[in-house]
Order: C-alpha cells, then structure tokens, then sequence
C-alpha cells in the first residue's frame, strides 16, 4: 500500500469517526470499505454483483442486486466472488443519528438484529429509488447547508422504512447447530471489544448480560450455550479476556492504575485491583512492576 492511498485512508477514517457519517460509491472507495472500525458504525449497503456475506450464525449467497444492514455489535464478513462488484455504501454512528424513539425502534427492528434480516433482495425499480437516495447524500455531505445532518438522517430513515416493507432474502446456508453459532458469534463480539486503545473511552461490554442484550438473545439462553460448547461459564470468558487486556495495558502502556480501571470498565480502582488479585494471585500494582 502507498504513503498516498494510506492518507487517504487515514483522513477517511477520521472524518469518519469525526462526523458519524460517511457515503460513498463502493468501486471508487475500495480500501476505505475494508479498512474502517466495524465496531464503531452502522453500516447500509446496496450492491450488485455475486457475494457470500457471514452474517452471526448464518451464511448468504446473493447474486444480482441486494441491501445489506451492518450492525456494529454483531460480527460479519464479506466475501466478493465477482470480478466487477458495484454500489453504494453508508456508515453511520448511534450517536450522529441522535436516538429518538422512533430511530431506536428502527435500529431495534429485524433489520439490525441477530436473527433478523440484514439482507434483501432488490429489483430494478427498487434499485433505480435506492441509488437516487444514496447519491443525495453522497452529494449533500459536501454542501455547507447548515441543517444537512438532519437532511441525512431523513434519508437514513427512509431507506430504513422502505427495506421494512421488502421481503428479506432466503438464501441462508446453516451449517452448525445453533448453541455452536451462538458461541461463535459471542467469542466474536467478544473480541471485538479489544484492543483498548483510549482511556476515555471504556470497556462496553463486561458482563454476560450485556453481551445477552446486544446478541438479542437470553442470557440464560447464552449461559447455556457457552458452556455446553466450551466448557467455561460465559463470565469466565470475559473475565479471562478483561484480565489479559489489563496486563498488556499495565505491560505496553504508561497510564496509571486508575485509567486502566476506567478504561475496563471499573468505577473505582479498587474494584479493579479486587478482581485483578482473584483472578491472577496478585494487584496490578506489583504485576506491573515485575513485567518491567
């Protein structure tokens, strides 16, 4: 990769991550679509071509023209099959579409969701309504209109209500049974919650309930699951994860112990040591000064 196409990717990235929306045609923003934090943004994509999309616990084979939501909670992946591969794509954060009831029940809806629809199937007519929205606000994101962040959740919002009235795609392939998708679909979510990279920006995820909700799955449902697979407890494995994350913080970084706290999620340092002597047999503190 060139010094050129990674400033390029580099000031898309903070754009992106400065004002919670990005649109853009997929064949001319090839690198930025593979290279931007999943984590972080929305995602609606309409293309045209031949694709397999992993999707949670499921697999989709499409061809021809589709819509796909992106949720940042749930893991997918994307594989092109086809040599020309066309379309638009908009990212967008919770917080640039400033939740209201109305757009916290359009992101709750079976389009964001794990055993929703995330993909379907678009016609011509459909097609021809679609790209006309995704270029308006390709071209209104460039204007200096003073209300055009508001112009482009409209938009957001009406593409959301039209796939609401479309039928979802049946192309699903199901290969594992579905405690073994659930499990992997957590391990993933899970580690997707790291590297910590801010201070300021804490730990999300931290206990199995919570990792329940943003799946959309009971927790008693998930427990099970986990366990039955892997053998451990859902809370073993995150606490496993979180002590590991916090050794390569006290390890790589210089930030004290209070930020590390923080940044894992604990209110109270004390907290923090608390848990990290249970789980390792001694405080942060002294692991610290032994790593170094």
């Amino acid at each position: 990769m060139d010094s050129e196409t990674v400033r390029r990717i580099s000031s898309f990235n903070s754009d992106l991550k400065l004002k919670g929306f990005n649109a853009f045609q997929i064949e001319g923003d090839g690198n930025a679509t593979r290279i931007y934090s999943r984590k972080d943004f929305y995602k609606i994509c309409l293309t045209t071509g031949k694709s397999i999309i992993h999707y949670a616990d499921k697999s989709f084979e499409e061809e021809g023209t589709i819509l796909f939501f992106g949720n940042p909670h749930i893991p997918y992946a994307w594989e092109t099959i086809s040599t020309n591969y066309v379309g638009y794509t908009c990212l967008f954060s919770e917080d640039f579409l400033q939740p209201t009831e109305r757009s916290k029940s359009l992101l709750q809806s079976p389009l964001f969701k794990i055993d929703g629809t995330p993909i379907l199937s678009i016609s011509t007519q459909q097609r021809e309504f679609l790209n006309d929205i995704f270029q308006k606000m390709m071209e209104e994101q460039q204007t200096h209109y003073p209300f055009k962040d508001d112009l482009i959740r409209n938009y957001i919002h009406l593409i959301i209500h039209e796939a609401l009235k479309m039928k979802p795609s049946e192309n699903i392939a199901h290969n594992q049974n579905a405690a073994a998708r659930l499990t992997n679909v957590f391990f993933e979510l899970l580690e997707r919650q790291f590297p910590i990279e801010r201070a300021k920006h804490p730990l999300q995820l931290k206990t199995a309930s919570e990792y329940a909700k943003s799946l959309n799955v009971h927790v008693n449902y998930l427990n099970r699951s986990v366990k039955e697979v892997s053998g451990k407890p859902t809370t073993t494995h995150i606490n496993e994860r979180i002590v590991s994350e916090a050794k390569a913080l006290l390890k790589h970084t210089d930030w004290n112990i209070a930020d590390i706290a923080y940044a894992l999620g604990f209110d109270y340092p004390t907290y923090f040591n608390n848990f990290f002597k249970r789980l390792t047999g001694t405080n942060p503190k002294s692991w610290r000064a032994l790593e170094v």
